[in-house]
Protein backbone atom coordinates (compact mmCIF):
# COMPACT_ATOMS: atom_id res chain seq x y z
CA UNK A 1 0.00 0.00 0.00
CA UNK A 2 1.86 3.52 -0.94
CA UNK A 3 2.48 5.79 1.50
CA UNK A 4 -0.36 8.21 2.05
CA UNK A 5 0.29 12.17 0.56
CA UNK A 6 -0.56 15.20 2.12
CA UNK A 7 -1.94 18.70 1.48
CA UNK A 8 -0.97 21.04 4.14
CA UNK A 9 -3.32 24.56 3.75
CA UNK A 10 -1.74 27.49 5.37
CA UNK A 11 -3.58 30.75 5.65
CA UNK A 12 -1.83 33.94 6.03
CA UNK A 13 -2.38 37.70 6.38
CA UNK A 14 0.31 40.05 7.07
CA UNK A 15 2.35 36.67 8.40
CA UNK A 16 6.11 37.34 6.92
CA UNK A 17 7.89 37.00 10.60
CA UNK A 18 6.80 33.12 10.89
CA UNK A 19 5.63 31.76 7.64
CA UNK A 20 9.41 30.79 6.37
CA UNK A 21 9.45 28.42 9.24
CA UNK A 22 5.76 26.95 8.37
CA UNK A 23 7.03 26.15 5.24
CA UNK A 24 10.52 25.06 5.36
CA UNK A 25 9.01 22.49 8.23
CA UNK A 26 6.63 21.38 5.23
CA UNK A 27 9.03 20.96 2.96
CA UNK A 28 11.50 19.42 5.49
CA UNK A 29 9.14 16.16 6.39
CA UNK A 30 11.02 12.98 5.18
CA UNK A 31 9.25 9.75 3.66
CA UNK A 32 6.16 11.59 2.81
CA UNK A 33 5.16 13.51 -0.15
CA UNK A 34 3.43 16.83 1.06
CA UNK A 35 1.94 19.59 -1.08
CA UNK A 36 1.69 23.29 0.60
CA UNK A 37 -0.54 25.79 -0.61
CA UNK A 38 -0.48 29.06 0.85
CA UNK A 39 -4.04 31.20 1.05
CA UNK A 40 -2.98 34.70 1.24
CA UNK A 41 -5.67 37.56 2.26
CA UNK A 42 -3.61 40.10 0.19
CA UNK A 43 -0.87 40.74 2.39
CA UNK A 44 0.40 44.09 3.36
CA UNK A 45 3.99 43.04 4.46
CA UNK A 46 6.46 41.16 2.38
CA UNK A 47 4.75 37.62 2.58
CA UNK A 48 4.78 37.40 -1.14
CA UNK A 49 8.14 37.60 -1.04
CA UNK A 50 8.78 35.36 1.19
CA UNK A 51 6.36 32.30 -0.31
CA UNK A 52 7.91 33.33 -3.56
CA UNK A 53 11.32 32.51 -2.23
CA UNK A 54 10.02 28.72 -2.26
CA UNK A 55 8.34 27.70 -6.11
CA UNK A 56 7.30 24.54 -4.85
CA UNK A 57 4.21 26.13 -2.69
CA UNK A 58 1.12 26.74 -4.21
CA UNK A 59 -0.26 30.56 -3.56
CA UNK A 60 -3.68 31.99 -3.36
CA UNK A 61 -3.74 36.00 -3.22
CA UNK A 62 -7.38 37.57 -3.08
CA UNK A 63 -9.65 38.98 -0.36
CA UNK A 64 -11.27 36.35 1.85
CA UNK A 65 -13.85 36.32 4.60
CA UNK A 66 -11.92 35.64 7.28
CA UNK A 67 -9.54 32.48 8.53
CA UNK A 68 -11.98 29.83 7.58
CA UNK A 69 -13.22 30.77 4.15
CA UNK A 70 -9.07 30.63 3.22
CA UNK A 71 -8.87 27.20 4.53
CA UNK A 72 -12.29 25.97 3.01
CA UNK A 73 -10.71 27.74 -0.67
CA UNK A 74 -7.09 25.04 0.44
CA UNK A 75 -9.50 21.93 0.94
CA UNK A 76 -11.32 22.47 -2.21
CA UNK A 77 -7.54 22.64 -4.22
CA UNK A 78 -6.47 20.06 -1.95
CA UNK A 79 -5.36 16.97 -3.68
CA UNK A 80 -3.45 14.66 -0.85
CA UNK A 81 -4.83 12.11 0.69
CA UNK A 82 -4.76 13.73 4.02
CA UNK A 83 -5.82 17.26 4.39
CA UNK A 84 -4.42 19.23 6.91
CA UNK A 85 -4.49 23.38 8.32
CA UNK A 86 -1.34 24.87 9.50
CA UNK A 87 -0.92 27.94 10.97
CA UNK A 88 1.23 30.57 9.14
CA UNK A 89 3.47 31.38 12.53
CA UNK A 90 3.12 27.65 13.48
CA UNK A 91 5.30 24.70 12.36
CA UNK A 92 5.49 20.85 12.09
CA UNK A 93 7.85 18.80 13.88
CA UNK A 94 10.19 16.59 12.09
CA UNK A 95 8.73 12.86 11.40
CA UNK A 96 4.93 14.33 12.61
CA UNK A 97 3.35 13.83 9.02
CA UNK A 98 5.78 10.41 8.92
CA UNK A 99 3.35 9.18 12.06
CA UNK A 100 0.38 10.57 11.34
CA UNK A 101 0.46 8.74 7.52
CA UNK A 102 1.71 5.49 9.69
CA UNK A 103 -1.57 6.15 11.84
CA UNK A 104 -3.62 6.40 8.72
CA UNK A 105 -2.41 3.13 6.81
CA UNK A 106 -2.63 0.97 10.19
CA UNK A 107 -6.69 2.72 10.79
CA UNK A 108 -7.76 3.28 7.46
CA UNK A 109 -11.35 3.60 9.20
CA UNK A 110 -10.07 6.61 11.08
CA UNK A 111 -11.33 10.03 9.22
CA UNK A 112 -9.80 12.40 11.58
CA UNK A 113 -6.65 11.30 12.94
CA UNK A 114 -4.93 13.81 15.75
CA UNK A 115 -1.40 13.84 17.88
CA UNK A 116 -0.12 15.68 20.41
CA UNK A 117 1.57 19.57 19.90
CA UNK A 118 4.17 21.69 21.71
CA UNK A 119 3.05 25.46 22.55
CA UNK A 120 5.88 27.50 21.82
CA UNK A 121 6.95 31.23 22.21
CA UNK A 122 7.93 33.87 19.09
CA UNK A 123 11.50 32.21 19.30
CA UNK A 124 10.28 28.84 18.96
CA UNK A 125 11.14 27.87 22.84
CA UNK A 126 8.94 25.35 24.57
CA UNK A 127 6.40 26.82 27.21
CA UNK A 128 3.75 24.18 27.43
CA UNK A 129 2.76 20.91 26.58
CA UNK A 130 -0.35 19.97 24.61
CA UNK A 131 -0.64 15.91 25.46
CA UNK A 132 -4.01 14.61 24.68
CA UNK A 133 -5.46 11.23 24.96
CA UNK A 134 -8.05 8.97 22.44
CA UNK A 135 -11.17 10.45 21.48
CA UNK A 136 -13.86 11.14 23.87
CA UNK A 137 -16.56 13.62 22.36
CA UNK A 138 -18.14 14.19 25.69
CA UNK A 139 -15.09 15.56 26.69
CA UNK A 140 -14.97 17.83 23.63
CA UNK A 141 -18.03 19.13 23.94
CA UNK A 142 -18.20 20.15 27.60
CA UNK A 143 -14.47 19.92 28.52
CA UNK A 144 -13.95 22.11 25.20
CA UNK A 145 -11.88 21.82 21.99
CA UNK A 146 -9.00 19.60 23.12
CA UNK A 147 -7.45 18.00 19.93
CA UNK A 148 -5.30 20.75 18.17
CA UNK A 149 -5.86 21.86 14.93
CA UNK A 150 -2.47 22.14 13.85
CA UNK A 151 -1.73 18.53 14.51
CA UNK A 152 -4.74 17.09 13.08
CA UNK A 153 -5.75 15.70 9.95
CA UNK A 154 -8.62 15.07 7.53
CA UNK A 155 -9.22 12.06 5.12
CA UNK A 156 -9.70 13.66 2.12
CA UNK A 157 -12.97 11.50 1.61
CA UNK A 158 -14.26 14.15 4.54
CA UNK A 159 -13.39 17.31 2.50
CA UNK A 160 -14.57 15.73 -0.78
CA UNK A 161 -17.54 14.93 1.16
CA UNK A 162 -18.51 18.42 1.09
CA UNK A 163 -17.50 18.74 4.80
CA UNK A 164 -16.10 22.23 5.46
CA UNK A 165 -15.43 24.82 8.11
CA UNK A 166 -18.43 26.93 8.83
CA UNK A 167 -17.79 30.63 8.03
CA UNK A 168 -20.01 31.80 10.27
CA UNK A 169 -17.28 30.82 13.27
CA UNK A 170 -14.27 33.15 13.42
CA UNK A 171 -13.21 31.66 16.79
CA UNK A 172 -13.88 28.76 17.19
CA UNK A 173 -13.74 27.15 13.73
CA UNK A 174 -12.06 24.49 15.06
CA UNK A 175 -14.11 23.19 17.78
CA UNK A 176 -17.23 23.50 15.96
CA UNK A 177 -16.08 21.23 13.13
CA UNK A 178 -14.74 18.55 15.32
CA UNK A 179 -18.14 18.71 17.12
CA UNK A 180 -19.93 18.12 13.71
CA UNK A 181 -17.91 15.82 12.66
CA UNK A 182 -18.07 13.53 15.85
CA UNK A 183 -22.02 14.42 15.67
CA UNK A 184 -22.39 12.93 11.53
CA UNK A 185 -20.53 9.60 12.92
CA UNK A 186 -16.89 10.89 11.71
CA UNK A 187 -14.53 8.35 13.18
CA UNK A 188 -11.44 10.04 14.96
CA UNK A 189 -8.00 8.75 16.15
CA UNK A 190 -4.92 9.66 18.77
CA UNK A 191 -1.84 9.14 17.35
CA UNK A 192 1.14 9.82 20.64
CA UNK A 193 3.38 11.51 18.89
CA UNK A 194 4.19 15.35 18.48
CA UNK A 195 3.81 16.65 15.15
CA UNK A 196 3.52 20.14 15.74
CA UNK A 197 4.41 23.56 17.57
CA UNK A 198 2.01 26.35 18.45
CA UNK A 199 3.15 29.91 18.64
CA UNK A 200 1.37 30.86 21.98
CA UNK A 201 2.28 34.87 21.40
CA UNK A 202 -0.66 36.68 23.85
CA UNK A 203 -2.22 38.27 20.52
CA UNK A 204 -3.49 34.74 18.99
CA UNK A 205 -7.16 35.06 17.53
CA UNK A 206 -9.08 33.52 20.85
CA UNK A 207 -6.90 35.42 22.93
CA UNK A 208 -8.00 38.57 21.35
CA UNK A 209 -11.75 37.48 21.04
CA UNK A 210 -12.34 36.13 24.55
CA UNK A 211 -16.03 37.18 24.26
CA UNK A 212 -16.76 35.82 21.42
CA UNK A 213 -15.13 32.85 21.60
CA UNK A 214 -17.49 32.06 24.95
CA UNK A 215 -20.10 32.38 22.91
CA UNK A 216 -19.19 30.45 19.75
CA UNK A 217 -18.28 27.66 22.45
CA UNK A 218 -21.77 27.98 23.96
CA UNK A 219 -23.23 27.71 20.34
CA UNK A 220 -21.99 24.64 19.50
CA UNK A 221 -22.65 22.78 23.09
CA UNK A 222 -25.92 23.89 22.58
CA UNK A 223 -26.38 22.87 18.61
CA UNK A 224 -24.36 19.33 18.90
CA UNK A 225 -24.75 18.73 22.67
CA UNK A 226 -27.59 16.48 22.86
CA UNK A 227 -29.42 18.39 25.67
CA UNK A 228 -30.84 21.94 26.67
CA UNK A 229 -28.48 22.35 29.49
CA UNK A 230 -28.50 25.57 31.58
CA UNK A 231 -25.56 27.96 31.89
CA UNK A 232 -24.73 26.47 35.77
CA UNK A 233 -25.22 22.87 33.95
CA UNK A 234 -23.13 23.62 31.54
CA UNK A 235 -20.02 24.91 33.85
CA UNK A 236 -20.61 21.91 36.39
CA UNK A 237 -19.79 19.55 32.91
CA UNK A 238 -16.72 21.61 31.98
CA UNK A 239 -15.68 20.82 35.61
CA UNK A 240 -16.84 16.85 35.22
CA UNK A 241 -14.79 16.25 32.41
CA UNK A 242 -11.67 18.40 33.05
CA UNK A 243 -11.73 15.73 35.92
CA UNK A 244 -12.33 13.19 32.96
CA UNK A 245 -9.92 14.19 30.90
CA UNK A 246 -7.29 14.27 33.65
CA UNK A 247 -8.04 10.14 34.48
CA UNK A 248 -7.59 9.37 30.48
CA UNK A 249 -4.31 10.91 30.57
CA UNK A 250 -3.10 9.25 33.90
CA UNK A 251 -4.36 5.70 32.86
CA UNK A 252 -2.67 6.03 28.88
CA UNK A 253 0.66 7.42 30.67
CA UNK A 254 0.30 10.77 28.57
CA UNK A 255 0.45 12.38 32.54
CA UNK A 256 4.10 11.27 32.87
CA UNK A 257 4.88 12.50 28.82
CA UNK A 258 3.41 16.17 29.88
CA UNK A 259 5.66 16.26 32.67
CA UNK A 260 8.67 14.95 30.95
CA UNK A 261 7.79 17.36 28.13
CA UNK A 262 7.91 20.42 31.46
CA UNK A 263 11.22 19.70 32.08
CA UNK A 264 11.96 21.31 28.37
CA UNK A 265 11.07 24.50 29.23
CA UNK A 266 12.54 27.46 27.25
CA UNK A 267 14.34 24.59 25.29
CA UNK A 268 14.53 25.53 21.49
CA UNK A 269 12.21 23.56 18.84
CA UNK A 270 13.50 25.41 15.53
CA UNK A 271 14.55 22.54 14.18
CA UNK A 272 14.71 24.38 10.61
CA UNK A 273 17.58 26.64 12.36
CA UNK A 274 19.91 24.23 13.45
CA UNK A 275 21.03 21.28 15.62
CA UNK A 276 19.93 22.74 19.17
CA UNK A 277 16.39 22.77 17.88
CA UNK A 278 16.80 19.38 16.47
CA UNK A 279 17.99 17.87 19.42
CA UNK A 280 15.35 18.95 21.36
CA UNK A 281 12.55 17.81 18.37
CA UNK A 282 14.84 14.16 18.77
CA UNK A 283 14.04 14.10 22.58
CA UNK A 284 10.39 14.76 21.94
CA UNK A 285 10.25 11.78 19.60
CA UNK A 286 11.31 9.64 22.35
CA UNK A 287 8.62 10.40 24.74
Amino acid sequence: MPVPSFSVITPAFNCAEFIEDAILSVSGQEEVCAEHIVVDAVSRDNTREIVRRHPHVQWICEPDRGQSDAINKGFRRASGDLVGWLNADDYYLPGGLEAIARAAEEHPDADVIYGDCVFVDSEGKIVRSKVEHGFDRSVLMYFGCYIPSTSTFFRRRVIDSGWLLDCDFRVCMDFEYFARLAHNGFSFHYVPHFIAAFRWRGNNVSIRNLTRRAEERRMVQRRFGGQAYSESALNLLAYVHRAKRVMRKTVSGNIARELRVRQMLNRETRWQAGQPGLDTCKSLASL
